[in-house]
């Protein structure tokens, strides 16, 4: 076998690792079902699927019938049995589901066996996930913000993270405070700081073989876009409120038509924050794995095309790959500067406006 046989066996071997590193597999696998023959056709759909959802585990990768995951803390309570803490894999025996404490798990989520009520505040993977950010961005933000204070890059030249972050930190300064919050852009700029590395440290580790999909789940997203509503909500005056409600310069029958649109603006803001992250970040981890299993489905059809097929494969996905962690600072940037444009346009106009450039309303 010569070099490139060599190097195409090793392309195919790698495909396999990634597809078992980068599908997790949940806890409703290991339904009570019979072996399996080693022919089982490939479900590319369930293993996408199963890859954005969330988890009461933390699965990394599975091996013939060996699951490599850490089971979680399940937190639930319900009106008539409190509260109930167990980890999820009271919920396992073997490969089969078994109920527990009067709870099951049905796929992906946790029912009481008599119908009642539940409410799973669980530490979830994505859950664990954005705890682990958190941490990170904490010990980050504190270790730079103590080299400052001890004077390093105030009277001599930044090192190490401090030289790395202070680029982006200005950058954001720059090209999303200052512009879009004019005089007041101190006031919000520990916010969009926050905002921006807590999503582009969740992006970047998202990307970790056998890590959470955080950024690609929608509830992650709408908490963001709660958050930023409420800040825009709570920087309103009166000025703008004034142009919602009876929008200056304009004929009153063109007014009767402005007023629901204007208003309706003030939600679709932040919605739009929330379906952009989203469906972005979602989009490039569904890429990645379609480019994975086009090993398998023409592997499925003829061996021989499933292994002619996987140096392209992989090219394609290595590509995807890289271009996520660019669309991950992009997507990063874009809710952060969004959300400035937003909140300095709510106060933007009124009387604690320095600039003072808006026009009167005209009641």
């Amino acid at each position: 076998m010569g070099s490139k046989g060599i190097k195409s066996l090793m392309v195919a071997a790698f495909s396999l690792f990634c597809l078992h590193i980068t599908s997790p597999v949940f806890a409703q696998e290991h339904e009570p079902v019979a072996h399996e023959s080693a022919e089982a056709k490939l479900d590319p759909a369930k293993i996408i699927l199963e890859h954005i959802q969330d988890a009461h585990e933390w699965h990394f990768f599975t091996l013939g019938d060996f699951h490599a995951s850490i089971p979680l803390p399940v937190i639930l309570y319900s009106p008539t049995k409190g509260f109930s803490v167990f980890l999820s894999s009271k919920f396992h025996q073997g490969h089969e589901i078994v109920p527990y404490k009067g709870y099951e798990m049905t796929g992906n989520k946790i029912v009481a066996s008599d119908g009642t009520a539940v409410y799973d505040i669980s530490i979830t993977k994505n859950v664990l996930q954005m705890m682990l950010a958190l941490i990170i961005l904490v010990l980050l933000m504190t270790g730079i913000a103590k080299k400052y204070k001890d004077g390093q890059g105030v009277t001599s030249a930044p090192k190490g993270w401090q030289n790395a972050m202070e680029p982006v930190i200005t950058f954001i300064r720059d090209e999303a405070a200052k512009p879009n919050l004019g005089p007041k852009w101190k006031k919000y700029f520990p916010y969009l700081l926050t905002v921006f590395f807590f999503i582009l440290i969740n992006c970047l580790v998202g990307l970790l073989p056998g890590s959470a999909n955080v950024t690609g789940n929608v509830a992650f997203t709408i908490v963001l876009g709660v958050i930023a509503f409420f800040i825009i909500l709570f920087s309103t005056n009166s000025h703008f409120w004034g142009h919602i409600f009876w929008p200056p310069g304009v004929p009153l029958f063109v007014k009767i038509i402005l007023i629901p649109i204007e208003f309706a603006s003030f939600f679709i803001k932040p919605a739009a924050l929330i379906i952009r992250l989203f469906a972005n970040m979602i989009a490039g981890h569904i890429i990645i794995l379609s480019f994975v299993s086009l090993i398998f489905i023409f592997g499925e059809m003829n061996l021989i095309a499933g292994w002619g097929f996987s140096p392209l494969s992989i090219a394609f996905t290595v590509f995807i790959y890289f271009i996520e962690i660019l669309v991950a600072f992009i997507q990063a940037f874009i809710f952060t500067n969004l959300a400035a444009v937003f909140i300095g346009q709510a106060f933007e106009g009124g009387h604690d406006d320095i600039d003072g450039h808006a026009d009167p309303v005209i009641l």
